[in-house]
């Protein structure tokens, strides 16, 4: 395995300056994740504000339970008991729980959560847990309710796909899913990926991972646990209604201060967009920022003549009210975009969150509402980012004399070029010659017979334009048959462009790890983790 720096387009220029021309930006996040210093002030800040988040011995508790149920292994014991002494700091990213732990930015954020909480640790000397936060509250079934792998038959990328019990818009760890459901969904997995020495382990971890539960949130905690428990990586859902007991001084919070919350929102859009960056998270004018569970369904509140309600008018509540409903019903509160960030800082001693370029583009959004909850954004760490470039792929590359940039930018125009190379009758020049002579016998033709009757000119005219048509026809029939010709090398372009940017995306926001693993064994993302070395914002071609 060899690891090198190749860069990757951006998909937010305000992620990209942040990480590379942070002076650009530095008035929407305050300090650069860069300088020592900034960890250092960091820490101090969280030892000097410990009463203002929940009771470590609380969390812990609800930790330990979870992580016994999903996450049991030596290493993640060590963690929470750490986590629970006064001091001991915590490095968090989330992401939704995706189909057999979804696209491969998922394992990426955890090896940047461990690789990060590690160095943080030898920087302040002093004890950094890595924590994933599954965002089970979501709803947003349609996000997590699939994933794609490379098909061994085909060669193509084939979608796997589950359904749930209900049409409700619940929380995705509370959306049921029926065992039938789940054997279809491994079944295809089990038909996707080729046969391998590792296959049948796989698929038992798998099945394993569904069969005491009927949600999504379980069998990818599981999965994330098998995957890096080891490396004492603590599992946090944040629909777990236990945690909203401990939440609900914050939430009352936030319902209390909810306009300043959203002009405080509204007004660092506003920032964001005077510099010239689009919004990566809506903020509405009458946005609560606040989810309500309503007979099932999760319901976005905003507020209307003074009043909390949602946008179809089923609930309503003055504050008094909601704030009633809240001691008797926690359960029924969850976050949404815009409030996750200081409730997760409520919660824990984050010291720096792990974030994604999208993410990284909306959190400014959130500075100043901070600020009204008596916090401070925490240090915000670009997850690291791969592409795994397999050995077949490496040799397709280095016959082709093929970079990395040249498949990113211009894979087609390269595989056109050398198609037109292979091209020994000149398909181009030939049919360029022949419309050339056809023009110059045929155009003085219709002029003369336009000179006897006006009728035969238009008719030739028309004339004219079907013969041309029809060398077209010839003319596309020629490079069909060229690209017949070469079809089995054509196949091996596009196999290198399929699988490095499949679906013209990059390849870790497609393709499930286990693909990889697959072929590759069960040992790869130790290896990777041990291969990545020292934290690092910069993409990495990782050679297999």
């Amino acid at each position: 395995m060899k690891v090198v720096s190749e860069p990757l387009q951006s998909g937010s220029s305000l992620a990209d300056d942040y990480i590379h021309h942070y002076e650009k930006v530095s008035l929407l996040y305050g300090e650069d994740y860069h300088r020592d210093q900034t960890w250092m002030d960091r820490m101090k800040w969280l030892d000097d504000t410990e009463d203002r988040r929940v009771n470590r011995h609380a969390l812990v508790e609800i930790l330990k339970d979870y992580n016994e149920k999903f996450n049991s292994h030596d290493a993640v014991h060590t963690s929470l008991y750490m986590l629970e002494k006064p001091g001991t700091l915590v490095v968090t990213g989330g992401q939704q729980s995706g189909l057999f732990t979804g696209s491969m930015l998922v394992v990426y954020k955890a090896i940047t959560i461990i690789h990060a909480a590690k160095e943080a640790e030898k920087r302040l000397n002093r004890p950094v847990v890595p924590l994933f936060w599954i965002a089970g509250e979501d709803h947003d079934w349609d996000e997590v309710n699939h994933t794609y792998l490379l098909s061994g038959d085909t060669q193509q990328v084939s979608k796997i796909k589950m359904d749930k019990y209900s049409s409700q818009r619940s929380s995705v760890s509370y959306s049921a899913i029926s065992s039938d459901e789940w054997d279809r969904a491994i079944q295809s997995l089990s038909d996707t990926l080729p046969d391998s020495d590792v296959k049948v382990d796989i698929l038992t971890k798998i099945q394993q991972s569904t069969d005491t539960t009927d949600n999504l949130s379980d069998a990818f905690a599981k999965l994330m646990g098998e995957l890096f428990g080891k490396y004492g990586l603590v599992l946090l859902d944040s629909a777990d209604i236990r945690l909203r007991k401990l939440e609900s001084p914050i939430f009352a919070s936030m319902i209390e201060r909810n306009d300043d919350l959203g002009q405080a929102y509204r007004a660092a859009a506003d920032q964001i967009t005077s510099l010239g960056y689009g919004l990566q998270a809506d903020v509405a004018d009458d946005g609560a920022n606040l989810f309500y569970i309503h007979e099932g369904n999760r319901i976005l509140l905003a507020k209307q003549e003074g009043k909390f309600m949602d946008r179809k008018g089923l609930v309503s509540f003055t504050k008094e009210q909601l704030l009633d409903m809240l001691e008797m019903h926690p359960e029924r509160f969850s976050n949404n975009v815009l409030t996750r960030p200081i409730m997760q800082d409520s919660l824990l001693p984050v010291l720096a969150c792990v974030l994604g370029q999208g993410e990284i583009a909306y959190w400014p959004i959130t500075r100043q509402a901070f600020e009204i909850m008596d916090a401070k954004m925490p240090i915000l760490l670009p997850r690291m980012s791969f592409t795994l470039i397999e050995d077949t792929q490496q040799k397709y590359m280095e016959k082709y004399s093929l970079s990395f940039q040249d498949v990113q930018y211009r894979l087609q125009e390269r595989r056109e070029q050398w198609l037109s190379a292979q091209d020994s009758l000149q398909i181009d020049k030939l049919f360029s010659t022949t419309r050339e002579a056809f023009e110059q016998l045929y155009d003085p033709l219709i002029e003369q017979l336009g000179n006897l009757q006006t009728g035969l000119y238009t008719l030739g005219q028309s004339n004219k334009n079907k013969i041309a048509d029809q060398i077209s026809y010839l003319e596309g029939k020629a490079k069909d048959a060229l690209e017949q010709q070469h079809e089995a090398t054509l196949r091996q372009w596009d196999r290198i462009g399929t699988l490095l940017f499949p679906m013209g995306k990059p390849q870790e926001r497609v393709f499930n790890v286990y693909h990889y693993l697959n072929r590759y064994g069960l040992s790869l993302i130790d290896e990777i983790l041990e291969k990545t070395g020292d934290y690092s914002e910069e993409h990495r071609v990782i050679l297999l």
